[in-house]
C-alpha cells in the first residue's frame, strides 16, 4: 500500500490538521458478539499482536512472553507493582555466590504436562544452554550475555556459570523470555523445536486453544500446586489498533486494554464500567531507522540530512497527541545510560538538512518507509513524508500487516523503517539488538561498529549504575553519529480495566497475566 502526500509548509498545526488517521483494525472474529459476564470466571484482555510461537528460545518479544509467562515457569518472575523487582517462581532458593556463579534450587511440586514428569535441574540446564547454542539460532541469545553453562549438582539443584560478571542476569535473562524453563524430554521428542503447540507446560495456566489472529485461550492448570490463579479462563485477543480495542472495551467485550494516548484525557474524566485508568511510564522506544546496507543509503550526508529534517515535537503532537515526550536515545528515563539530550536536537534544522543534501550531491531521491499498519505509525509516517519533501526527498510509505512487518529483519530491500521495540528494565536490553551480531536479525539498520559492540559488552559487566551509564551514553552517541537513527519517543503506557478486575502490571504498564486477580 502506497500513501501519497501533497507538499505542505512545515508548521506543526498544519501537520496536525492534515495528518490522516487510517488503518483501524477489525475486531477478532467472535469478540464483537460477546460481552463479559460479571461472574463468568473469564478474563478478557487485549494484546497488540498474535502469538503463534510457543518456543521461548525463538520468542519475538512481549507479545509471546505474555502467553509464555503463564504457561511456563522461570526461576524468578517480575514482581507486579510500580517498582522493578523480582520474586521466586520455580526456584525455592536462588543465590549469587560471586560475580560468575549463581546457585539455585527448584521447588519439588512443579511438573510438566503430557506425562513429561517433574521439573528438574536438567530441564533448567537444557533450556538455558539451548538458547546460547549457535545451532538453535535463538534471537534472544543476547539476553544471556556471557552465560557459559549450567552445572547440575542434584536432581533439583544447580549452578549458573558465567564467563564474566553480568549485571542484567536478574533484570533480563531470568525473569523475562530467556528464563522460561521447558521440558528437555518434550522438546527432544518434538524434534528439537517447539512450534505452535507448546508440547509440555508447567505454569498455573495451560494454553487450551489458539486461533490464528483471533484468540488465545488459557485455562487453569488442574495440576498446578502453587497459589491458585484467580481466573478460570483468560482469553487473549490480538488487536493491533488501540482505537479498535477501546471500542471493544467500552462495549464490555474486553476487561483490560492499553489505550491510545489520544484517549487518555477522555479516560481521565471517567472510565466505563466503573473501571480505572492506570498511567505508567513506558520503556518502549520508537525511532526511524535506515538500512546502512541498502544502495540508496550509502551516503552518510544523505542520512544526516534526513535526521536533521525530521521535527520530533511535531510528530509528538500529530501522532501522540502531545502525551509523549521526545526521546534522547533508546534508553528510557530512569535507567542507567539515559542521555539528558541527544547529539541532534529534537527540533528540525531545515537549513542544516538542506546544506547536507547539497553536500551529498544526491538529487531526485526517492525512498521507501516501511511501517506497521497502526494509526499512530501511519500518522507519524505521513508527517515524516511531508518533512522530507521540504528537502527534496520523495518518500513512499509501505504499510505492512503485523506478520510481514516483523519479518523485516532479513529484508535486503528494506530502506527506511519506523520501528518500536519493547524493553526490560536494563539498558543492555536496548543496546543488545544493535550489535554487529544482530545485523539482519533485530538490527534492521545493519549497524556494525566494533566500539559499540565493546561498549555493550563492557557495560553489562559493571555493577555500578553510574559507571555503566557513561558507556551506554557513548553507545547511543555512536548510533546517532552513524546517521542511521532518528530517535523519536519512549511513548507512555495508559491502561484501562473494568471494575471487576485487579490487574497485575509491570512498572511499565505491561501485563503479568498469571497474577491478575478479581476485584
Amino acid at each position: 500500500m502506497k500513501i501519497e502526500w501533497t507538499r505542505a509548509p512545515l508548521g506543526r498545526r498544519s501537520f496536525l490538521k492534515s495528518a490522516a488517521a487510517f488503518g483501524t483494525a477489525a475486531l477478532p472474529m467472535g469478540l464483537a458478539s460477546q460481552a463479559f459476564g460479571a461472574d463468568d470466571g473469564v478474563l478478557r484482555v487485549r494484546t497488540y499482536g498474535d502469538a503463534p510461537n510457543m518456543d521461548p528460545a525463538h520468542s519475538v518479544g512481549i507479545i509471546e512472553e505474555e502467553i509464555h509467562a503463564p504457561i511456563y515457569n522461570k526461576l524468578i518472575q517480575f514482581k507486579p507493582g510500580t517498582e522493578w523487582g523480582w520474586q521466586l517462581d520455580a526456584a525455592s532458593m536462588i543465590e549469587q555466590v560471586d560475580d560468575t556463579h549463581v546457585k539455585f534450587a527448584l521447588r519439588d511440586d512443579i511438573g510438566f504436562t503430557n506425562g513429561f514428569g517433574a521439573m528438574t535441574a536438567e530441564d533448567v540446564k537444557f533450556s538455558f544452554e539451548r538458547i546460547i547454542d549457535a545451532a538453535t539460532d535463538s534471537p534472544i541469545k543476547p539476553d544471556f550475555g556471557p552465560l557459559s553453562h549450567v552445572e547440575v549438582t542434584g536432581e533439583r539443584e544447580g549452578t549458573i556459570v558465567l564467563n564474566d560478571a553480568y549485571a542484567p542476569l536478574f533484570s533480563i535473562a531470568l525473569p523475562y523470555s530467556a528464563g522460561n524453563i521447558v521440558s528437555k524430554a518434550a522438546v527432544q521428542a518434538a524434534g528439537g523445536r517447539i512450534g505452535s503447540d507448546p508440547v509440555a507446560e508447567s505454569g498455573p495456566y495451560l494454553r487450551a486453544s489458539w486461533s490464528a489472529k483471533e484468540k488465545t485461550v488459557l485455562k487453569r492448570n488442574p495440576d498446578w500446586q502453587g497459589e491458585a490463579p484467580a481466573w478460570d479462563t483468560i482469553e487473549v485477543y490480538p488487536i493491533d489498533d488501540e482505537n479498535t480495542a477501546e471500542i471493544a472495551f467500552e462495549a464490555g467485550e474486553l476487561d483490560v486494554t492499553r489505550v491510545s494516548l489520544g484517549s487518555v484525557q477522555r479516560y481521565r474524566e471517567g472510565v466505563p464500567h466503573g473501571g480505572k485508568l492506570i498511567e505508567s511510564p513506558s520503556l518502549y522506544y520508537t525511532w526511524l531507522g535506515m538500512n546502512l546496507d541498502h544502495p540508496k543509503l550509502q551516503n552518510k550526508q544523505l542520512r544526516q540530512a534526513i535526521q536533521h529534517a525530521i521535527d520530533v515535537p511535531t510528530i509528538m503532537e500529530a501522532a501522540y497527541f502531545g502525551a509523549a515526550e521526545p526521546a534522547t536515545g533508546i534508553i528510557a528515563p530512569g535507567l542507567p545510560g539515559n542521555r539528558a539530550q541527544g547529539l541532534i536536537p529534537p527540533e528540525a534544522n531545515l537549513e542544516k538538512a538542506m546544506a547536507l543534501m547539497a553536500e551529498s550531491g544526491e538529487t531526485n531521491v526517492t525512498l521507501t518507509l516501511d511501517i506497521i499498519n497502526k494509526t499512530t505509525f501511519s500518522t507519524a509516517a505521513q508527517v515524516i513524508q511531508a518533512m522530507l519533501a521540504q528537502i527534496g526527498i520523495t518518500l513512499e510509505i509501505n504499510v505492512l500487516e503485523s506478520g510481514a512487518f516483523w519479518a523485516s529483519g532479513d529484508n535486503d530491500d528494506l530502506q527506511l523503517v519506523l520501528n518500536r521495540y519493547s524493553m526490560t528494565p536494563d539498558p543492555s536490553y536496548a543496546t543488545g539488538w544493535f550489535t554487529t551480531e544482530q545485523a539482519g536479525i533485530w538490527n534492521w539498520e545493519r549497524h556494525a561498529n566494533p566500539e559499540f559492540d565493546q561498549l555493550h559488552s563492557d557495560a553489562s559487566q559493571i555493577a555500578d549504575p553510574a559507571k555503566r551509564a557513561v558507556l551506554y551514553q557513548r553507545a547511543q552517541d555512536l548510533m546517532e553519529e552513524s546517521g542511521a537513527y532518528r530517535f523519536l519517543t519512549h511513548e507512555a503506557t495508559p491502561v484501562v480495566h473494568a471494575a471487576r478486575v485487579r490487574p497485575a502490571l509491570r512498572p511499565d504498564g505491561l501485563p503479568l497475566l498469571r497474577y491478575f486477580e478479581k476485584a
